[in-house]
């Protein structure tokens, strides 16, 4: 993938240098202000530029499902009359409150807390921005954002290390979020989970740069040079998995490393469908071992001893908000608003949880039926895209890579809530965009009216 200016190739990897950087903590207001705002600026670049990128049907579909999830928020702000809004599921604590206060029953949105929908509006706009210059405008160089994503692991690990081995932990001055997992490696993040994802993600990427082969003698020494250097970040970034107390990172880990060796393996037709077989069937066990083990490990409060509860005691507790508010949801973002009502008052106390852990069963408790329904969706299509990627006759490493890492990041969001940050939110939208495959829009001129031969030639939009 190449752009006609070097400058328009360095905007999505600088963004998502800046997001991985900057992005690591949903309770971040400032850092994540400036990414937004970067963002809007994006968005409106790449809306008003002239298209330079096509990536056919993927593409469009993949942005289809964008503006429907977007436009799905954005419905739940619009105010509804007492008459609807005291019909949906779940509303009677709400009516009983105005009751209580003796107060008329107002115009108010299906969302239960419309203020932290309009901030999940905003969590949106990193993520859509990188998809939009990706897709619509061609602003990268993929072997720029490989860059970027390993120069930030890479720091994340040797700043976690600083943190992990701090003598005063609760006092380090490394750690970069007052809310975090002091004594852990939490590197540019607030959760060390956190950066157990961002090293999943990483690692296929450097697989793919370490596999990519250039033919003739004077790259031979260029070529193992670069190999060597990508193999130690690739053990920088493992040693990161091994030090990282996450369960789920760890066990991910080896799926996605034994995915990696399949990236740029010259393998057989019949070799390498075994091959993704039994890597396929290695993440599908991971996968499980992870959701059952998990879900009887406390949920720690951040630097604390403390706990409030496990993930399954969350699980079962959302699912039965989901239940009662079912099929309309609770509005993007409410989660943490509406949890404590189905907690159990015996055992609570100052500690709170502010997500499920299991971003799916949140975004079905938040937007009800029709968030199912984009999730398959998109399901679906990364199905579908995966299986494309794998079976394209040219190797796209790249492509691979991006398959495998947004594969780690869904099977992680099992768990944990990874896509709740702008940092991996941003590399999930780069990974699918890269997916959907766009390229250069290429168009046929003329070289000249005096040409005899009316000879032709490609020029870039």
């Amino acid at each position: 993938m190449t752009t006609s200016h070097p400058l328009r190739g360095a905007v999505v990897p600088v963004f998502l240098l800046a997001c991985l950087l900057l992005g690591g903590s949903t309770r971040s207001a400032w850092p994540n202000m400036a990414l937004q705002l970067s963002a809007i600026i994006m968005l409106a670049w790449a809306a008003l530029a002239a298209p330079r990128a096509q990536s056919g049907g993927p593409g469009r579909n993949l942005m289809v499902l964008c503006i429907a999830t977007v436009a799905l928020v954005l419905l739940q702000l619009i105010p509804l009359p007492p008459a609807v809004w005291t019909a949906l599921p779940g509303r009677d604590m709400v009516v009983k409150g105005y009751a209580l206060l003796g107060q008329p029953l107002p115009w108010l949105p299906l969302s239960l807390t419309p203020y932290e929908t309009m901030t999940s509006a905003l969590w949106l706009l990193p993520p859509l921005a990188i998809l939009a210059a990706m897709l619509r405008i061609a602003a990268y160089r993929e072997l720029w954002l490989a860059t970027a994503l390993g120069v930030a692991a890479f720091g994340g690990v040797l700043l976690g290390v600083v943190q992990a081995t701090s003598a005063d932990a609760l006092n380090s001055p490394w750690y970069l979020y007052s809310i975090t997992n002091t004594g852990l490696a939490t590197g540019f993040f607030a959760n060390s989970n956190h950066m157990a994802t961002l090293l999943i993600a990483t690692v296929p990427f450097m697989a793919a740069l370490a596999g990519v082969k250039r033919s003739g003698r004077r790259y031979l020494q260029k070529d193992a040079g670069r190999i060597a250097i990508l193999g130690g970040v690739i053990s920088v970034l493992l040693l990161g998995l091994a030090l990282n107390p996450s369960t789920a990172g760890i066990g991910l880990g080896i799926a996605v490393v034994a995915a990696s060796l399949l990236i740029s393996a010259s393998l057989g037709a019949r070799w390498a469908r075994w091959g993704i077989a039994a890597v396929a069937l290695l993440a599908v066990a991971v996968v499980i071992a992870i959701s059952t083990t998990a879900l009887g490990n406390r949920i720690a409060a951040a630097g604390t001893d403390q706990s409030y509860g496990t993930r399954m005691t969350s699980f079962a507790n959302s699912l039965r908000a989901v239940g009662d508010t079912f099929p309309v949801g609770t509005g993007s973002g409410s989660f943490a608003a509406v949890y404590p009502a189905y907690e159990n008052p015996d055992v609570v106390d100052r500690w709170f949880v502010n997500h499920v852990h299991n971003d799916y069963i949140e975004l079905v408790l938040e937007t009800g039926l029709a968030g199912m329904v984009l999730i398959l969706l998109f399901l679906l299509w990364w199905t579908g895209r995966v299986i494309a990627v794998w079976r394209a006759p040219i190797i796209d490493h790249i492509a691979r890579a991006a398959t495998i890492a947004s594969g780690g990041i869904l099977a992680h969001s099992l768990v944990d809530f990874p896509l709740r940050t702008s940092a991996i939110a941003a590399v999930f939208a780069m990974s699918i965009a890269l997916m959907a495959g766009p390229r250069l829009r290429l168009k046929v001129e003329p070289v000249s009216p005096e040409s005899k031969q009316g000879a032709r030639h490609l020029s870039i939009d």
